[in-house]
This record gives C-alpha cells, sequence and structure tokens, in this order.
C-alpha cells in the first residue's frame, strides 16, 4: 500500500495521482459506449437497435449492484486504512469481491427465471440473453477498481477499465459483422471484454493489493460491517439510477412540445455527460482520500483535500460552462444540422450547463459524506438532485412558465441540492 499518497504527499500532487487516472478512465468508458452505439446502429436494423435501447435499463441496474460493492467496500475500507486496522479491511476487500461474484450468479439466475416464465427477457433478443448470462462478470468489474484505489492503485483500476473498453472496441465488428451475430454480438463483445478486464483487475489484487483479498476463507464480517457497506453502497447505487429517471421525467413533460424537443434533450445530454463525467471521475478519484483522513482523525489534511476538491471542480465547471453558453449551437450542429433542433438544443445545453460549478460541489459533498461513512445525508444526497427536489421542481415550474420552466427544472434543483449539501456538512461537523 503506498501510505505517501494517503500521508506525506502535497495535497496537489496526491489529488491528481489519485484522481487524472479515474478521470481518464471514465473518457475511454465514454468513448467506448459511443462506439458501440455506432457499431450496433451501423446494421441499420431499427429492431436490434431498439432490443438494445430496452436493455439499457437493465445494464444500468447491473452497474448499480456493482456500486453496493464498490462503493459501499471502497468507503469502509478508505476508512479501515486510516485507522491502520488492516486485518478488517482485509475481510471486508474479500466479501465484497466475492460477495459480488455470488450476488451477480444470482441476478442472472432470477433474470433467466423471470424471462422464461413471463417472456420479459426473450423480446429483447439475443442481446438480453447475453447480457443477463454476464450480469456476475459485470457486477464484479465495478468492485476491484474501487477497492484498488484504496491502497493508492489508481493507475492499476484505470488500465482495467481501458481494457475493457479497448477489447470491446476490437471485438463489436467482429462479432456484429464478421460473425453476423447482430446485437447479440455486441453483448457477446460486452461481456468477453468485461472479463479480460476482470481477470486483470484480480490479477493487480492477488500481486500488487498488499491488504485486499479474495479468500473465501476472509470472506466473514460482522452483520455491522455489512451494515456500514450496505448504507452506504446502497445510496451510492441509487444516484446513478437517479439519472436515468431525470432523463425519463425530462422527456415525459416535453413530449408535448414535440419530438425535436425530446431529440434536442438527448443531443444536450449527450454533450453535458462529458463535463459530467469529468466531474465525476474528480470527486471519485479524491474519495479514498477523504475516507483515509477521516479514518486517521487527520482532520487538517482532510480539510486541505476538501477545499482543493472543491477549487478543482469549481474552474473545471466554470471552463465548461463558459465553453458551453459560448459555443452551444455549434457544438450541437456537430450532431444534428436541423436548424430547430440546433437553437432548441442549444438553449437546453445552456440550462444544464449554467449550474454545472453547483455540481462540482454537490459531488464533492457526496464523495464525503460516503467516505466518511455518513449514511443518511448521503442517501438525502442521492435522492435529492435528480429525484424528489427535480420533481417537484419540474412540476412547479411547468406549471407556472411551460417550456422555460421544464429546461429550467433541472437548476434550480441543483441549486437547492447543493444549498441542502451545504446545510448537512455544517450540521455534521465531519471538519471538527
Amino acid at each position: 500500500m503506498n501510505n505517501d499518497v494517503f500521508e506525506t504527499m502535497p495535497v496537489p500532487k496526491a489529488y491528481f495521482k489519485m484522481a487524472l487516472p479515474v478521470v481518464f478512465g471514465m473518457v475511454i468508458s465514454l468513448v467506448y459506449n459511443m462506439v458501440d452505439t455506432w457499431f450496433i446502429a451501423k446494421t441499420q436494423n431499427t429492431s436490434l437497435v431498439a432490443g438494445v435501447s430496452l436493455c439499457a435499463p437493465v445494464f444500468s441496474l447491473m452497474i448499480a449492484f456493482g456500486d453496493i460493492f464498490g462503493l459501499g467496500g471502497s468507503s469502509a475500507i478508505s476508512r479501515l486504512f486510516g485507522k491502520k486496522d488492516y486485518d478488517t479491511a482485509r475481510r471486508i476487500s474479500a466479501f465484497c469481491l466475492l460477495g459480488s461474484i455470488f450476488f451477480g450468479i444470482a441476478v442472472a439466475v432470477l433474470m433467466l427465471l423471470l424471462g422464461a416464465r413471463d417472456d420479459t427477457i426473450a423480446y429483447a433478443g439475443a442481446y438480453s440473453r447475453f447480457l443477463v448470462l454476464g450480469c456476475p462478470a459485470i457486477i464484479f468489474n465495478i468492485v476491484p477498481g474501487n477497492l484498488l484505489r484504496t491502497e493508492g492503485l489508481a493507475n492499476d483500476a484505470m488500465i482495467g477499465s481501458v481494457i475493457g473498453a479497448v477489447f470491446n472496441i476490437f471485438l463489436d465488428p467482429i462479432f456484429i459483422f464478421s460473425l453476423h451475430m447482430g446485437a447479440g454480438g455486441a453483448a457477446l463483445a460486452t461481456i468477453l471484454s468485461n472479463l479480460l478486464a476482470d481477470c486483470y483487475l484480480v490479477w493487480v489484487v492477488f500481486k500488487k493489493a498488499g491488504h485486499l483479498s479474495m479468500s473465501c476463507r476472509e470472506m466473514h464480517i460482522s452483520s455491522g460491517h455489512v451494515r456500514d457497506i450496505l448504507l452506504i453502497g446502497i445510496p451510492a447505487s441509487i444516484t446513478n439510477l437517479m439519472q436515468s429517471f431525470a432523463v425519463l421525467l425530462t422527456n415525459r413533460f416535453l413530449l408535448p412540445y414535440g419530438s425535436d424537443k425530446v431529440a434536442a434533450l438527448g443531443i444536450a445530454l449527450k454533450v453535458n455527460m462529458i463535463t459530467m463525467l469529468i466531474l465525476v471521475g474528480f470527486a471519485f478519484g479524491a474519495q479514498p482520500l477523504l475516507g483515509y483522513c477521516y479514518g486517521a482523525d487527520n482532520r487538517e489534511r482532510l480539510k486541505q483535500f476538501l477545499h482543493f476538491d472543491l477549487l478543482v471542480q469549481l474552474l473545471i465547471a466554470l471552463v465548461f460552462t463558459a465553453a458551453a453558453c459560448i459555443f452551444a449551437p455549434p457544438i450541437i450542429r456537430i450532431f444534428m444540422q436541423d436548424d430547430v433542433i440546433v437553437a432548441s438544443g442549444a438553449l437546453m445545453l445552456r440550462c444544464l450547463m449554467i449550474t454545472a460549478p453547483v455540481i462540482g460541489m454537490i459531488l464533492v459533498f457526496t464523495t464525503l459524506f460516503q467516505a466518511a461513512g455518513m449514511a443518511l445525508p448521503a442517501f438525502l444526497m442521492s435522492i435529492s438532485r435528480q429525484g424528489v427536489l427535480l420533481v417537484l421542481c419540474m412540476l412547479l415550474f411547468s406549471s407556472l412558465f411551460g417550456y422555460m420552466g421544464i429546461l429550467l427544472a433541472q437548476a434550480v434543483s441543483d441549486v437547492l441540492t447543493g444549498i441542502l449539501g451545504f446545510l448537512l456538512l455544517r450540521r455534521s461537523k465531519i471538519l471538527l
């Protein structure tokens, strides 16, 4: 374990050493997702494209399950490393790593049984069948990368992400076109790529990680530690699921204004996703540092990391917000030439990006609560910005201001969530 990163390395150097690999890995994953969609679309088979789209929520659910073990486990382990309790940390790592595999197998069996009984899976074709069979590999893939960062092995975690993305891009055309497997080939490529990445990450756990384990003999942990993992992991997984909910909710309110508005929102969200992934990458890259300092009761270094994290988030968000607001029309035009969609998309992009600095602050607060093991504040943050507060803002502002109210609802929800996070931070007294 690289204790220098957590204890003695200058804050900016330690921060970027941990965060930049996470950011790079997320950008690579974004490229892979776009290329994967492009290859499937090249089949020109709308049924296959629709089948893949129908399976997107299933894939998101698998990622959320992985977050429970990955983010919940890394939160607990970071604090234990700060306390120098390496034995308990090893047992929790074994529980999370092996538990995610067993849980993935159980989910796959359950989904196959449900599909065999009422055909809820078979209707999406071969893509869904391969996806369900690969459920254990997908869920497990989320876990070791998060745990490895608690030991300062951020580069190795990033390499695992890159391996999965690169092999997926390489295998897609082979399975889809050369072997004529269509969308099922895309799913098989995804599963095999995840397996290859999993193999590398397991090798890192055994060869490089000094205090992580995959031994069945070490996976027994107390009910208190299980509760600790779940109370942080479940809110973290809910945060990811809320993103899909926010898109569905906004689309529902935009439908009466025409399909061109829905199409414009889709483009604006894709552009906005780039900024969000970078902000999320920096926030989650810093989380092990915050958890370690909190566990070690080193409040001074914790404050330094927190302040630097906020500064980086603010600067990045301001730069991307300025670029998006100034160049919104030409950016949207890259995707669509239709003047109506360009005008609508540019307005939507500006509305989405205007609160990016606030979102950066929200991410810092959320990861701090997760790192400190504070379940209730973490849960409240997870259900607010793109959940409860968004619903309330959407209902109120759409009725008061119509179309513009819909576009501004997310921005207002962002501001309210930021205020909530600040109040929760003050009340938590984490920094005292």
